[in-house]
């Protein structure tokens, strides 16, 4: 069995064509949970791109599953997009519920998946991160990875200093007080 703490990201987006690996590893990185243990050679943090919204909601029982079967301190993070045909993160998420109920996942096992969703799409918490405002309403702007890290750093930032912060997009609250409530069971 393993012994091992480690955080499995499932998100949108193909390989090399997503910000989303970048963003999450750079977050995490910075925000260094010390219940991450940071021996060389532990792949502390796994990012799995799986395409399109569908392949990622059907990935989640599988997932969640097989970190289960693996043992160690395993926390599943699911970073999706909250597109227009989705009314909220909250709508999402219960997508995503009924996919893992059909699949035999516990209400238990759901309740430690921290999601993170952003309205439309992760720029726009970038766009948010880097200039201080942004129109969840529309799409954000396409950005470079040298951005992404950026705003990642900047969030992490905001996170560690724990204050509230001034206009946040609906999205990026609510994954927050989900990250917070992960932090807590870590404790």
């Amino acid at each position: 069995m393993a012994n091992r703490t480690q955080i499995v990201c499932l998100h949108e987006g193909k390989k090399g064509r997503s910000i989303d690996p970048l963003f999450i590893r750079s977050l995490l990185k910075k925000l260094d949970p010390a219940w991450i243990r940071p021996w060389p050679g532990n792949n502390a943090i796994r990012t799995v791109d799986c395409g399109g919204r569908s392949t990622l909601i059907a990935k989640l029982p599988e997932e969640l599953k097989a970190a289960e079967q693996a043992g160690g301190d395993r926390t599943l993070m699911v970073w999706a997009d909250v597109d227009d045909n989705m009314e909220s993160p909250e709508r999402l998420k219960e997508a995503f519920w009924a996919t893992a109920q059909a699949a035999g996942i516990t209400t238990d096992q759901f309740e430690r998946v921290v999601f993170a969703c952003a309205e439309d799409r992760l720029e726009n918490w970038v766009e948010f991160l880097n200039s201080g405002s942004t129109d969840e309403s529309k799409e954000g702007p396409r950005v470079k990875d040298p951005e992404a890290v950026k705003a990642a750093r900047n969030l992490a930032d905001l996170c560690l200093k724990g204050a509230p912060i001034p206009n946040i997009p609906p999205s990026l609250e609510w994954s927050c007080r989900n990250w917070r409530a992960l932090v807590e069971r870590m404790r």
